[in-house]
């Protein structure tokens, strides 16, 4: 067996593993890579190997860094089947059309505007290809394990992180490996916790936050002062998060603010359409999270959805009190572009984040103290007051990671840390080979490693 990194690697972006036994190749996970140019443009080079030359696709949640780059993997070629949780499939229902809709919007704003280098500027791919791969997707439950082509098998278990989130356990001919996927928290207030670390003879880790831990602060809290604060001076808090786990977390916070009598009677708007869409699916999948049917029902009333174009214009338009909800969650794209324009420059608003900024992106440069940023070809000041909820990550810290690890059964005869900037995967390799005493690596980008 043969392990590929073709992604994920010096950066927490771009997941994809490629995994070879014979004639047989199975992709883990095909994301797209986000923040700096230097990987954006990984994106549009020619995939590592020929895409009709992959037997499946094993895919361990519906993140983009994860699942964005399936509708080109399959528009090159790619027929083989595509094994998620059913969650994950409800979600990628939304996500990647969303994804491809984006993409086409925003090309055509570039070149209605004249600011691409492109001419004409072009979407990576279509709101019709994302559509068109949905048909390769063949949702399996966790536990359940299945043969894939040659002598792969595997199986899904629980990692928490958001609905449908998975770690994989691949067995070949002679050896196996599992992958974390990324891991969620162990006290998570809206997901369950992960399942223990499987044995394998090989693992696969994430290391998102593998040189931090998170801080012990109640993020209610946190947004109950930076909501109050912002509202006296008759400002609007915007807040970018991810459609899929960070909004719903939000809202959940925001929901308890409100149910304890601490949040001012002002009009909260989630103005994402997958982030409505997905909210729903919290109904739907029940098992998967810690919210009870009333809990959930509350969370999914918290808000007012913007589904239109134009209520979305209206709302950049407004100069009274609100929270505004809207996706990216790193500012990389979507709705929050033009809310960013209309609000960043105002000092009586505040922009607030709500987990990690990868470096390169509009997010992470905003946290930084960027007086501007560029979006859509323009410089935008930005005098908003800027805020962390430091506490709401859906990703294990170092030490949460630790714990999950001291659950295998057994070493793994080697651990290769992925899936996290590198200080932060070096960080996490050195407290594996130095509290744990395994013998750990971090690989580099299309590195390829024999398995036995």
């Amino acid at each position: 067996m043969e392990l590929g990194f073709i992604g994920a690697t010096g950066t927490v972006t771009g997941s994809r593993y490629l995994v070879t036994e014979g004639q047989c190749r199975i992709l883990v996970d095909c994301g797209l890579f986000q923040g700096f140019k230097q990987l954006r443009l990984r994106n549009r080079e020619p995939f590592p190997v020929a895409p009709d030359s992959l037997a499946a696709l094993v895919l361990t949640h519906a993140h983009v860094d994860h699942s964005g780059y399936i509708p080109l993997l399959a528009r090159n070629g790619f027929a083989g089947r595509i094994h998620c949780t059913p969650a994950t499939f409800d979600l990628c229902r939304i996500l990647l059309p969303d994804s491809g809709h984006l993409q086409e919007e925003e090309a055509e704003y570039a070149n209605r505007r004249g600011f691409s280098r492109h001419h004409p500027a072009l979407p990576l791919y279509t709101r019709e290809d994302a559509e068109r791969c949905l048909d390769l997707f063949e949702p399996v439950d966790y536990g359940r394990e299945v043969r894939l082509g040659g002598e792969f098998r595997f199986r899904f278990q629980p990692a928490g992180h958001i609905l449908g989130a998975a770690s994989v356990v691949l067995r070949g001919l002679r050896s196996s490996l599992a992958f974390s996927g990324d891991l969620g928290r162990p006290n998570d207030p809206t997901m369950r916790s992960p399942a223990s670390c499987p044995a394998a003879d090989f693992l696969v880790v994430e290391s998102t936050y593998g040189n931090r831990r998170h801080a012990a602060e109640d993020p209610v809290e946190t947004f109950g002062d930076y909501i109050g604060r912002t509202f006296r001076r008759g400002g609007v808090v915007l807040i970018p998060a991810f459609a899929v786990g960070r909004a719903q977390s939000v809202l959940y916070c925001i929901h308890r603010l409100k149910a304890a009598g601490r949040m001012p009677d002002v009009p909260v708007y989630l103005d994402s359409p997958m982030a409505v869409d997905a909210t729903e699916l919290f109904r739907r999948y029940r098992s998967e999270h810690r919210l009870s049917s009333a809990e959930a029902e509350a969370v999914c009333r918290t808000a007012r959805y913007v589904n239109t174009a134009e209520e979305s214009k209206g709302l950049s338009a407004r100069r009274t009190p609100m929270v505004l909800i809207s996706a990216s969650g790193m500012a990389t794209g979507g709705r929050v572009l033009h809310h960013l324009k209309a609000f960043a420059p105002d000092h009586r608003n505040t922009v607030l984040f709500t987990g990690f900024q990868a470096p390169g992106t509009r997010g992470a440069a905003i946290l930084g103290g960027a007086e501007a940023v560029k979006i859509h070809g323009e410089y935008v000041p930005v005098r908003a007051e800027v805020g962390l909820v430091e506490n709401l990550s859906a990703h294990a810290d170092y030490s949460e990671i630790l714990d999950w690890l001291r659950q295998c059964p057994k070493p793994p005869l080697k651990t290769f840390v992925t899936h996290g900037e590198p200080e932060a995967a070096d960080s996490l390799r050195f407290r594996i080979e130095h509290e744990l005493g395994w013998d750990c690596r971090v690989p580099e980008y299309r590195e390829t490693v024999g398995l036995g």
